[in-house]
């Protein structure tokens, strides 16, 4: 055998073995990246935006043990970390938990901590928290969130953010809540937000009707009110429709929709043959907002002018 061959087939063997060797090697290499990272994110010693970039790279490492989830659970319960640093690992258990199947064994441990924490006196904590518990409908959040709204002494967030949550899954005592809210308002954006809610109550139509007809109302309420009866009863708004277009101070959110209504559900023939509404119609597609002007365009061209 040549030297060359010799030297040919030990470079062959070098270069299998090194393959063989290299995976165990790097094996090694990412279980030791791993712990340095659960080791910086769960350490006091380390510096926040330390930790908090730690635990931006964390949620496969949650995946990998139980012990690393535990390790994070506890950051989140511990009210003696820094803010930071427990919202980035409650951001890095919420990324984690989406991988369903990996994370499916730890989930009665991640929900138990957050309805922990959902009362928790960190407010952004409190919110960011129950906000993914509302999302997921859980029981104990919907329970805080109501009682919140009827003992104002209990709440765990303002009413208005309360009102945004429990729409994810909304039931006859959001509704009773909201209701109150809307006769009793602790704010106009909480108003507001009760009203948005309202919106899927189908027994809510004869409120939305008599605060559209009410002009002392601010516009946002009475535009609100309008979307609302289109969805809940579109014929209500039909029979409001015509009067609201043919009055020039009405305001253009309210015109639009009310265009809308007419052109989607009313009665073709009786509005082509209405020559005032047609009229006044005709006015805003020259003189109205650019979304009115629109939509009142959209409108002739359908009836015929």
């Amino acid at each position: 055998m040549t030297t060359k061959s010799k030297s040919t087939k030990s470079a062959a063997k070098a270069k299998k073995s090194s393959k063989k060797s290299s995976k165990p090697a790097r094996q090694g290499e990412a279980k030791k990246s791993t712990r340095s990272l659960m080791s910086i994110a769960t350490s006091a010693r380390s510096s926040v935006p330390e930790r908090v970039a730690a635990l931006a790279e964390a949620p496969l490492a949650v995946c990998e043990s139980d012990d690393n989830l535990q390790s994070l659970l506890k950051v989140l319960r511990d009210k003696n970390e820094p803010s930071p640093v427990r919202l980035a690992a409650l951001q890095s258990l919420q990324a984690a938990s989406f991988s369903v199947v990996a994370f499916e064994a730890a989930r009665g441990d991640y929900l138990a901590t957050l309805r922990e924490v959902a009362e928790d006196t960190d407010l952004e904590l409190r919110q960011r928290v129950l906000g993914i518990l509302a999302r997921e409908n859980d029981g104990f959040a919907q329970k805080k969130l109501l009682e919140g709204l009827k003992n104002p002494e209990k709440a765990l967030l303002p009413p208005e953010k309360a009102l945004q949550l429990l729409s994810y899954d909304v039931h006859a005592e959001a509704y009773a809540a909201a209701r109150e809210i809307v006769s009793k308002p602790p704010s106009d954006i909480a108003r507001r937000e009760a009203l948005r809610l309202l919106a899927a109550d189908a027994t809510a139509a004869p409120l939305f009707e008599k605060l559209l007809l009410d002009k002392s109302e601010l516009a946002e309420i009475r535009q609100i009110s309008a979307s609302a009866l289109q969805s809940l009863k579109p014929e209500k708004l039909q029979e409001h429709a015509r009067e609201i277009l043919l009055d020039s101070s009405e305001y253009d959110e309210i015109q639009a929709t009310s265009l809308t209504a007419l052109n989607q559900f009313g009665d073709d023939e009786a509005i082509a043959q209405d020559e005032a509404l047609l009229k006044s119609v005709d006015r805003m597609s020259d003189k109205a907002s650019t979304k009115v002007k629109q939509d009142a365009r959209r409108f002739l061209s359908k009836f015929g002018k």
